[in-house]
């Protein structure tokens, strides 16, 4: 097939999925509550974080707002493969898979839909950081970069969880996994602390981590005077991932597939 067919057909998939969540909007509120307290609350409670020795940045509501947004984007799409467990379970993975959709859309939707998901979330916690009296340097391009980052670690974590549960088809073996990994992902990046008060192993598995690569981005884009080649690299390497996993759920499709 050409790529027009793949275009549409995956625009056309992410749209029903999005009436789906347009018709419960709870869960997308819902979706906010959590990251709103993290925000809220951690920034009050670890306030006095920023007067101790080692901590390299200014405010902690500031330093905070970036590691809630990717927090928020990383626990949500680890259980993005739910979506692939409701539509076999209801019969309607069979029916597509009998249809001529383009089977790349199929993948393509799910990611898509995670990512308006983030792309909503991410702003009303920024528009909240910035209601509660954090303020960000880096003006709109900053608050571009926080979006592309976390959009980037959605699709990451999409597309394994995706693949996780083509694989497996079961929902308790999806959450299991999601929980084992989500807790240590978040903890071993500075979404809560500065790595200059972590043990240094703490900081060298942090460089391999994802979500640290987005809070980096993010948190240097924010600051008046940015690299540009730090939040570069970072976005690079969520990129990178971003194929790769994306090929993996892919791949993990076509052996659902041909098993089915």
């Amino acid at each position: 097939m050409t790529t027009a067919p793949l275009i549409v057909h995956s625009a056309l998939l992410t749209g029903r999925l999005l009436r789906g969540l347009r018709r419960m909007p709870a869960f997308l509120v819902i979706g906010l509550v959590q990251p709103v307290i993290w925000l809220l609350l951690f920034g009050q409670l670890f306030r006095s974080v920023v007067d101790l020795p080692g901590f390299a940045h200014g405010g902690f509501l500031q330093f905070l707002t970036p590691g809630v947004v990717m927090m928020t984007a990383l626990f949500a799409s680890a259980w993005a493969g739910t979506t692939h467990l409701q539509d076999i379970d209801r019969g309607v993975m069979d029916r597509m898979l009998t249809s001529p959709v383009h089977r790349g859309a199929l993948v393509i939707a799910s990611l898509a839909y995670q990512a308006v998901q983030t792309l909503v979330q991410s702003l009303v916690i920024m528009a909240v950081a910035l209601a509660a009296g954090a303020r960000f340097s880096g003006g709109a391009a900053g608050v571009g970069v926080t979006v592309l980052a976390a959009v980037l670690l959605t699709v990451i974590f999409s597309a394994v969880s995706g693949a996780v549960a083509l694989l497996t088809r079961q929902q308790a073996t999806l959450i299991a996994i999601s929980q084992f990994t989500t807790l240590p992902l978040m903890f071993l990046s500075s979404a809560v602390m500065d790595l200059g008060l972590a043990p240094a192993w703490v900081g060298r598995v942090a460089d391999y981590n994802p979500v640290e690569w987005a809070v980096a981005a993010a948190r240097e884009a924010m600051l008046a005077h940015p690299d540009w080649s730090t939040v570069s690299a970072r976005l690079g390497l969520l990129a990178a991932a971003a194929v790769a996993t994306g090929l993996l759920s892919t791949r993990a499709f076509h052996t659902y597939r041909n098993s089915a």
